[in-house]
């Protein structure tokens, strides 16, 4: 299986991250939860007001149910915990790009 990326953009904060949505409008994004300026899920909130149908999935090293329950609540897609393996990620992507 197989998933064509044409563009992969990285942010440094939540507030660039935000940013940076707008001006890429990106089929997918991943937050990470722990951001400064801008934590993941106040990021994630600003993008899905910016676009309801954005796809973000977020993730974290720190997997607190309440926290992805959370997530989930807040309009994320899924949660992935850090460290993940490449196919763990691909499988996750897989399951909105299939």
């Amino acid at each position: 299986t197989r998933v064509d990326l044409i563009n992969i953009v990285e942010a440094e904060n939540g507030r660039e991250a935000v940013d940076r949505f707008k001006s890429e409008k990106p089929d997918l994004t991943i937050l990470d939860i722990t951001m400064p300026e801008l934590d993941g899920l106040d990021a994630l909130t600003e993008i899905l007001v910016l676009d309801p149908l954005a796809r973000v999935i977020m993730c974290s090293a720190v997997a607190h149910e309440s926290m992805v329950l959370e997530t989930l609540k807040r309009g994320a897609l899924d949660f992935i915990v850090k460290p993940f393996r490449p196919d763990e990620l691909l499988r996750t992507v897989l399951k909105y790009f299939p």
